[in-house]
């Protein structure tokens, strides 16, 4: 027989379960000196037996076997995890007796009842616990399963970042402005696509007269709920109003449905700041951050969605369109 789990009698024996031992213990020892070397057997100490033992040889006739078993038994209770390995042992003892020919014979019905009765309620017991571990087995898996993802998405996050990270750095050396644009807009949405924000790669809108493209998109994305215009620039002078100008236009032209997010490796002019604090009472909201932000994010290796919002806030709530964020 499996050892019992004994989940409610680790700390102490339950009503029920004292009941039963204080029952059965005396009907399974066919002697008052049988009842002790019970006892001894199971592990309990010297030191708990010795007053009895010296009972049983001072006053054999006060030596009764039930009430002995009974002060023992609560003895051991009170004694809380001191006396554990003992309770569990005497459990074990009962559960597994098998030969019942050790009882007297008018006894030996009784016994046989009282520890089926026992192995009943252990048995119970073991099956509940068992199901409780299995439960926190497969919860603890499922959460350490989620976690492993977790750490995987984080280093494939990562690995995605310092690429977005080199790859941006490998571009100060291209000399080739329309080359270094087009892999800066790649990269871009690749960092953008790292953070989980959804983002649609550039377009072009055509003219319905067939007058060809009217309108070029360096790209969108699209953050808590709304959609951002992304207009990219690798230039060396500043960012002026003419350029900011014709960005705001299509916000208007969108009906203020969508937002502007405007980023330069150059500075802006103090005019094309004042072009996108005006544009708020139009209802257009644009956004100016510079490439030189994005690099010290990744160094730091801060919280895009955050500086993005941010940024955001401050130009819609203290109409600041430009300031630079460090995370």
């Amino acid at each position: 027989m499996e050892e019992p789990i004994i989940d409610n009698f680790l700390y102490h024996y339950p009503p029920e379960v004292l009941r039963l031992l204080v029952n059965v213990i005396p009907k399974l020892c066919m002697s008052k000196n049988d009842l002790l070397l019970f006892f001894r057997g199971a592990r309990v100490k010297t030191s708990i037996l010795k007053p009895y033992e010296d009972l049983l040889a001072k006053d054999r006739n006060a030596f009764k076997m039930y009430p002995v078993t009974r002060e023992l038994l609560a003895e051991l209770n009170e004694q809380g995890d001191q006396a554990l390995s003992a309770r569990r042992e005497i459990i074990k003892r009962v559960i597994e007796i098998e030969d019942f020919s050790i009882c007297y014979d008018n006894q030996r019905d009784a016994a046989r009842g009282l520890v089926y009765q026992l192995r009943e309620m252990v048995d119970k017991k073991d099956s509940s616990t068992k199901m409780r571990i299995e439960k926190d087995e497969e919860k603890l898996k499922y959460i350490r399963e989620k976690e492993a993802a977790i750490q995987l998405e984080q280093k494939k996050k990562k690995k995605l970042i310092n690429k977005v990270h080199s790859d941006l750095s490998s571009l100060i050396t291209d000399k080739d402005p329309h080359k270094r644009g087009k892999a800066l807009e790649k990269v871009l949405n690749e960092l953008f696509a790292c953070y989980e924000i959804s983002i649609r790669e550039s377009f072009t809108i055509s003219g319905e007269n067939s007058e060809g493209i009217v309108e070029q998109i360096d790209g969108v994305i699209q953050f808590e709920g709304t959609y951002y215009l992304v207009e990219m620039k690798w230039w060396k002078d500043p960012i002026g109003k003419s350029e900011i100008n014709d960005h705001i236009v299509r916000m208007q032209e969108r009906g203020g449905q969508v937002k502007g997010l405007y980023i330069s490796f150059s500075d802006y002019t103090e005019p094309s700041i004042t072009a996108c604090r005006n544009a708020l009472n139009y209802g257009v909201v644009m956004v100016l951050a510079k490439l030189e932000e994005i690099f010290r994010l990744l160094e730091a290796e801060g919280d895009l969605k955050r500086w993005l919002k941010t940024k955001i806030e401050a130009a819609m709530l203290d109409k600041k369109p430009f300031v630079i964020i460090d995370m």
